[in-house]
């Protein structure tokens, strides 16, 4: 048999949810096999077994938190007979005793046997013991009664006597069918013991409170909590049966304000109507990522609104040529096309201030990033050494990562080693925005969305044209106003006329 550990899929990750097993108890699997989908702090990651053989059991569950290293899954043959637990070992000491209770001369303090759970018992774990009245107590009272009292007096430490038995002041409650008028129903027991009304329900102190805050009467509801006791839902129940019943329904449940009262209690409270889930996973990395980006980078944000109907009529040529027939072409692959030729002219865009070194690192390569929301959080993979790719190989390149994005699958390998990030909110019908800079990288340009507005053409004359907003969010430590208004008005030039990239 061998046990499968959770391994670290990422860059020093230590934890990580088990989102979905693969398999189940009695499975044959191979080696290489996908056995269960894990959630890090990066991505989705399907993990493959290392072992053959058959699913012996799931150390894990669905949707809770492993830290890397912990047993998930145990492989095996089924035949195998796991080694039977080694008995407990009897305890070399007796149980620790107040001294006071104990009389180590007395040789039944200190041996075991039968004695051994009664003796040194604190006057306190006991409490005091009611004899119950004569006449009052069932045969099967009697017999236990008197047999405690014999325990406890043969098991005495030191020969001395169990505590005296007080006599109650109250009268037992009797057996069922010896109940009589005259006794009254305790103030305490389960609420669907008797009939409604009669007595106290059982319910915590916040149940209580909203009862009262909604007009409900406990002692009318149907317990269904451990014990008879009332819950929130019994309580919600009884307001929403409440809500459908009519202004002449006997069975209606009554407020001390009316019906009209109910919704505006439950509101006025909020009870039911808020959600909570977990910050986890792809989500919480993305959430520490923006706040450390937001406050230890200088953001600078520029903006710069353009005529890109050239750049429309050019996607449409692209999507008829053979080439792309497979490929899916946007506006977004010509903006990526024009960010790498942009940053010949302005290397700072693709540099990182190193903090800790005291130095701004160029690169010689553009990791580019495409910010991709999805249902678990916001991820940014990057197509690696995006400056060499053709326009076609560009254009896969993006295919590949937007899919993989959507379906959750983009590897921790994939997100690493961004250069630049391009942020798409025109997909949002979203105009432009002011991003927050990918840690690790320098600048981030925001795309908003393409539509059709008026516009004054370089002649003076008013037409309709696509026009859309680029915003480019960069840091102000090595890259200054100059620099990043260059860079932002290469790309916005190549945008608006195609054809000046044959200029770069």
């Amino acid at each position: 048999m061998a046990e499968f550990k959770l391994p670290d899929v990422g860059e020093g990750l230590t934890e990580a949810e088990i989102v979905a097993w693969k398999v189940k108890v009695g499975d044959v699997i191979e080696v290489n096999d996908i056995i269960v989908e894990i959630e890090t702090a990066k991505s989705l990651v399907e993990l493959p077994s290392p072992y053959a053989g058959t699913v012996l059991a799931l150390l894990a569950p669905e949707g809770e938190m492993i830290p890397v290293g912990t047993p998930i899954i145990s492989v095996g043959d089924p035949n195998e007979t796991p080694a039977p637990a080694a008995p407990a070992a009897p305890s070399a000491e007796a149980p620790a005793r107040d001294i006071g209770e104990i009389d180590l001369s007395n040789p039944a303090a200190s041996g075991g046997g039968e004695g051994e759970s009664l003796v040194g018992r604190m006057k306190a774990e006991r409490g005091p013991v009611r004899r119950p009245r004569k006449g009052s107590a069932s045969p099967s009272t009697e017999s236990a009664a008197a047999t405690q009292m014999q325990v406890q007096g043969a098991f005495a430490p030191g020969g001395a006597q169990s505590d005296p038995v007080i006599e109650a002041d109250e009268p037992a409650v009797p057996s069922q069918s010896a109940r009589t008028p005259q006794f009254e129903t305790p103030a305490f027991v389960p609420a669907s013991a008797t009939e409604p009304g009669a007595v106290r329900a059982l319910a915590k102190p916040p149940v209580r409170k909203l009862a009262k805050d909604l007009g409900v009467d406990l002692t009318s509801l149907r317990a269904t909590g451990p014990n008879g006791t009332v819950t929130r839902d019994d309580v919600h129940a009884a307001v929403d049966l409440a809500g459908r019943a009519g202004p002449r329904d006997e069975g209606r449940v009554e407020t001390r304000s009316g019906l009209d009262t109910l919704a505006g209690a439950r509101y006025s409270s909020n009870e039911g109507l808020e959600r909570r889930e977990p910050i986890k996973g792809v989500r919480k990395m993305m959430g520490q990522a923006m706040v450390n980006s937001a406050f230890t980078i200088p953001h600078v944000t520029e903006w710069i609104t353009i005529d890109v109907t050239s750049t429309m009529e050019f996607v449409d040529r692209l999507k008829k040529r053979r080439e792309f027939k497979d490929v899916k072409v946007s506006p977004l692959l010509v903006l990526s096309r024009a960010v790498m030729l942009a940053m010949r002219r302005t290397p700072e865009i693709n540099s990182f201030w190193d903090e800790p070194a005291g130095e701004v690192v160029f690169k010689d390569y553009v990791n580019l990033g495409i910010a991709a929301a999805t249902p678990r959080g916001l991820v940014v993979p990057n197509v690696k050494g995006a400056e060499q790719l053709s326009l076609l190989e560009l254009a896969e390149g993006l295919n590949a990562l937007t899919k993989t994005a959507r379906e959750g699958k983009t590897q921790p390998a994939e997100m690493s080693g961004g250069t630049f990030t391009i942020t798409n909110v025109g997909v949002f019908g979203v105009d432009a925005g002011t991003p927050i800079i990918n840690p690790g990288e320098s600048a981030i340009l925001c795309f908003g969305s393409i539509k059709k507005k008026p516009w004054v053409d370089a002649d003076g004359e008013l037409c309709v044209r696509d026009v859309t907003t680029l915003a480019l969010s960069f840091d102000h430590r090595h890259v200054d106003g100059e620099k990043g208004s260059t860079f932002l008005a290469d790309v916005a030039g190549i945008l608006e006329d195609p054809a000046s990239a044959l200029l770069f």
